[in-house]
């Protein structure tokens, strides 16, 4: 089966070569036994590569339960996986089968395996070393002859690092990996998955599809699709029933896509959840906001100084005077903007002028060194809070145990 005709059968839509790729992988895991790992975000459409996986495979006559562990609570996921005897628990009146026992000889889908609690992540863990299982309130070990297929939103490797997973079980899951590409990365597909959804929906209420103009189709594609398919789905549902005009504008479409916050922008992120990486940034930004207030305060003062001092008229140079007056003479001035730039060399402070705009612009370029200004600054901060140091810590945002390491470093009593 080429991968157009699995796209065809499972009503996938797109081209792209990672989408592709995705699907190539299914196809040639799918005879074997090998347990898969899927990934991808929130609605990127995951759970349709562990049917193509089942169906291709030779367990295509067997159980398919595919099992979404993040809904079922804590204290029954046991039991839905594994069974119960009866008597085990208030309300067991009953034995029940559990769901690996159920897809003996088929194939079982774990959607969002990270939520798995880790009592259950080891019996998982037994199931895929030598598929052996004990129901809940029995000590009868039983045998299961199951296909596990899963999949996850979330960053196992960071889950493991956090305690909440268990890395010898994800290298058992990981056997073969599957990344589902998010819909941002397929731009070229978008629209027709648009035209695909309207279509459906005009038929499902009987109304005419709805087309959108050339400035829609733009917007469309380069939203950012938080939600991937599934919000692009839902939007394309909510604008057939909602607008009474067949063509949607861009002025129409906007309405219906959230606004995504995302920013290209530095971010002063506090050490509680950045970590010590930023912690010297933190106060190289900090500082370089407080001497820009300074140099405009310095400045006014020499300008003052030279204007109405006339003893320091005599014996300056008249000469420097003009020059300093020149390069000074607009600061306070409403249309004068003053722009901090830092070089990375050790060449003496330098001052430019430009005139070529009706805003007029003073850049100041200075060499810093940025051990310097920690150092200074985290002993101006001690000072200021008489040595203690985790409000000084505080004052330059960073974390208790950087600025231990930095006094250290620094040598600072």
């Amino acid at each position: 089966m080429t991968i157009q005709e699995v796209k065809n059968r499972f009503g996938i839509i797109g081209s792209a070569s990672s989408l592709d790729r995705a699907i190539d992988i299914a196809k040639q895991v799918a005879p074997t036994d090998l347990t898969v790992l899927i990934t991808g975000e929130s609605g990127s459409g995951k759970e349709v590569f562990p049917q193509i996986i089942h169906s291709l495979s030779a367990r295509k006559h067997g159980q398919y339960i595919a099992v979404n562990c993040g809904a079922i609570p804590e204290g029954t996921i046991d039991s839905e996986l594994f069974g119960h005897e009866k008597g085990s628990f208030t309300g067991a009146h009953e034995a029940r089968k559990g769901y690996f026992e159920v897809a003996n000889g088929g194939t079982i889908f774990l959607d969002e395996v990270a939520e798995m609690p880790m009592a259950t992540q080891a019996r998982l863990l037994r199931i895929l070393e030598t598929g052996e299982f004990i129901k809940v309130g029995s000590s009868k070990v039983l045998k299961t002859d199951v296909r596990v297929v899963a999949a996850t939103n979330v960053n196992l490797q960071t889950a493991i690092e956090k305690g909440k997973f268990r890395e010898d079980l994800f290298y058992r899951l990981n056997t073969v990996p599957i990344i589902v590409p998010p819909l941002r990365e397929r731009k070229q597909d978008i629209h027709l998955m648009f035209r695909k959804f309207a279509s459906d929906f005009s038929a499902k209420y009987r109304m005419p599809t709805i087309k959108l103009d050339a400035g829609a189709e733009q917007i469309l594609s380069n939203y950012y699709w938080q939600g991937n398919v599934r919000q692009l789905k839902n939007i394309t549902e909510q604008i057939s029933v909602i607008e009474r005009q067949r063509e949607i504008s861009a002025e129409t479409l906007i309405k219906y896509l959230p606004i995504h916050q995302t920013s290209q922008l530095p971010v002063l992120a506090s050490s509680a959840t950045a970590g010590n990486d930023f912690s010297e940034r933190d106060i190289l930004y900090k500082v370089l906001f407080d001497m820009k207030k300074d140099l405009m305060d310095l400045k006014k003062i020499v300008v003052d100084l030279i204007e109405n001092d006339s003893q320091l008229n005599q014996d300056f140079p008249p000469e420097n005077a003009q020059l300093i007056k020149k390069l000074f003479q607009d600061v306070g001035s409403p249309e004068t903007t003053i722009q901090l730039g830092y070089n990375n060399t050790n060449s003496p402070a330098l001052l430019k002028q430009k005139e070529d705009s009706p805003t007029r612009v003073i850049e100041v370029e200075e060499s810093l060194s940025l051990q310097e200004i920690e150092e200074d600054m985290i002993k101006k901060a001690l000072i200021k809070h008489k040595g203690k140091r985790k409000n000084a810590a505080k004052e330059l945002g960073i974390s208790e145990r950087t600025l231990y390491r930095k006094i250290n470093e620094y040598g600072i009593k």
